[in-house]
């Protein structure tokens, strides 16, 4: 295993990081006796394994079910300072609420404290506000760190670019979880501030929301060759310098074992990567046309400047992705879940389209007379059944 320090914090950081939302027996909280013996030791089986790898980092959530109580019965089993623990809360209206939730994931850990705590989920300005003003809920985060519950303050966010830098700006947090990999670039803004502030960076799910790469499309592995795409895209976040950690939700032990080829390759990044990158960037550009391909997101509205919320340009980027690398399944997943995603993945699907006058909003766009078109065929496409938020489900 290869570590980074993890900015101010000065942990030194596994480059792999054991996400825990993928191994544990519910999304909702149920009574310890119900949760059955092969799920645990599949679950215990999973974190020995990390452990023994020397990913030591176990990173967890209030809102992940049953993850919290699960990794209670085997995380006490390890020297305390060997590992690093983080859990995530979300940031109520009412600060106290945000303690009572802390209090219960320490209680379900059975740790005395945790190395990394995350304000979970600050995906708008209201949520910066609520968060940072007096009395409020990062206040209260500040008293369980000052009572030794907590060693370091962090966030992480689902957000849009500019919210994320706005709050890495207040200079109120030691770490940042975020969203960035190749196929989606857009918050490196946010990478760079953090690098400002000297906070670590943790990449949220990069194998999962980075395009389902348990299972990518042939025509995705074949332009990856030689490496797989999780193995690409793993090298492609970690080439990065300002990139720490990448989260592994594992499910079972063999879900490392892919991820560790990527070792070998870290130091020689600068040769492997180059041929690869200008590969996808060709096809891209030869399937979906040059002028496309470079200027398809310029003047596009948010979701709160669309009639009916639609979220245009992630809808453009994922018929982007299917049409150049079949990310069909990713593609869909991720559709799905717009009406149901809340401030996670906010806006509305497209198959309502006809009904609203773009023009207005689309003011600014080269594209403006074909996006009304493209956004109907994309329902057509990839529309179905709604899609809800695992945590919600």
């Amino acid at each position: 295993m290869q570590y980074r320090r993890f900015g101010r914090t000065n942990l030194q950081m596994p480059v792999f990081s054991c996400g825990g939302m993928r191994y544990q027996y519910k999304w909702q909280d149920v009574p310890g006796p119900t949760i059955p013996k092969d799920n645990q030791d599949n679950l215990d089986a999973t974190i020995r394994r990390a452990i023994n790898l020397g990913i030591n980092h176990i990173e967890t959530a209030r809102g992940y079910g049953t993850s919290e109580l699960q990794l209670g019965r085997i995380l006490p089993s390890f020297p305390r300072d060997k590992i690093i623990v983080q859990t995530k809360v979300s940031p109520p209206k009412d600060p106290k609420e945000f303690r009572r939730k802390f209090e219960q994931s320490l209680r379900f850990l059975r740790l005395d404290y945790v190395d990394l705590l995350g304000i979970h989920g600050i995906n708008t300005e209201e949520i910066i506000s609520d968060t940072i003003r007096p009395d409020g809920c990062l206040d209260e985060a500040r008293k369980l760190q000052a009572q030794g519950k907590v060693r370091f303050i962090g966030f992480s966010t689902h957000g849009p670019t500019d919210v994320i830098v706005k709050t890495i700006k207040t200079n109120q947090f030691d770490y940042v979880n975020l969203h960035w990999y190749y196929i989606f670039q857009n918050n490196w803004p946010a990478i760079e501030a953090a690098a400002a502030h000297d906070m670590g960076v943790f990449i949220i799910s990069p194998n999962d929301k980075g395009g389902h790469l348990y299972n990518p499309s042939p025509k995705l592995t074949q332009l990856c060759q030689p490496l797989s795409p999780m193995v690409f895209n793993n090298l492609f976040c970690l080439g990065h310098n300002g990139v720490h950690t990448l989260s592994l939700g594992a499910a079972k032990p063999s879900d490392f074992d892919e991820h560790l080829k990527t070792l070998a390759w870290l130091d020689r990044a600068d040769e492997i990567l180059p041929p690869i990158l200008a590969r996808l960037e060709k096809h891209y550009i030869d399937v979906l046309g040059e002028n496309w391909a470079k200027t398809w997101q310029v003047g596009l509205p948010t979701v709160e400047e669309t009639p009916g919320e639609i979220n245009i340009p992630a809808i453009l980027w994922l018929r982007n992705l299917v049409l150049a690398y079949d990310m069909v399944s990713f593609a869909k997943a991720r559709y799905n879940l717009l009406g149901n995603g809340g401030h996670w993945f906010p806006g509305q699907q497209a198959g309502n389209v006809s009904k609203y006058d773009l023009n207005p909003c689309l003011l600014n766009s080269p594209h403006r007379e074909i996006i009304p078109q493209l956004l109907e065929e994309t329902h057509r496409m990839i529309g179905g059944e709604n899609v809800k938020r695992l945590s919600s489900s």
